[in-house]
């Protein structure tokens, strides 16, 4: 993490940015979550470590670490951006609209058949995003009801 944080660093001084705790706590706080967070979800975990870090440092810290390419900016209709780390492997997406929980998967077949169909078509993709939108396992089991008694 340490190394991770040094590089980011240098490549936001080779910009002109300056260093800064706050953006550094905010870094470290996201790549250690491991999840797609929003603003206010990464906010909110920030400020657990430093209550005087805002949700503009937090908002500007992660479009910067999406401009240099270290995170990618997510829209799963929910109405917030969702943000994660662009150091894991390609991976997909499932959606649940029930809780909003967001899952990766990785499934060979489902990359071959997009580079045939981009073949056949005579296309040649440069990206491509998959986001399967449906219920989890958790919404999906019935809720113990309560008895009357």
């Amino acid at each position: 993490m340490k190394r991770l944080l040094r590089q980011i660093d240098s490549e936001i001084s080779a910009l002109g940015g300056k260093r800064s705790r706050s953006r550094a706590s905010i870094i470290e706080v996201f790549f250690r979550s491991g999840r797609h967070l929003t603003v206010d979800e990464l906010t909110s975990e920030v400020r657990a470590r430093n209550r005087d870090i805002g949700a503009a440092t937090v908002y500007r810290t992660l479009k910067l670490l999406s401009r240099l390419g270290y995170a990618k900016e997510l829209d799963f209709g929910e109405g917030a951006r969702r943000y994660e780390s662009s150091l894991t492997a390609h991976h997909d997406h499932l959606v649940c609209t029930g809780c909003g929980n967001v899952s990766e998967f990785e499934e060979p077949r489902i990359e071959r058949l997009q580079d045939e169909v981009a073949k056949k078509h005579g296309f040649v993709p440069t990206m491509h995003r998959l986001a399967i939108y449906g219920t989890c396992p958790r919404c999906l089991s019935p809720q113990p009801r309560e008895t009357a008694e």
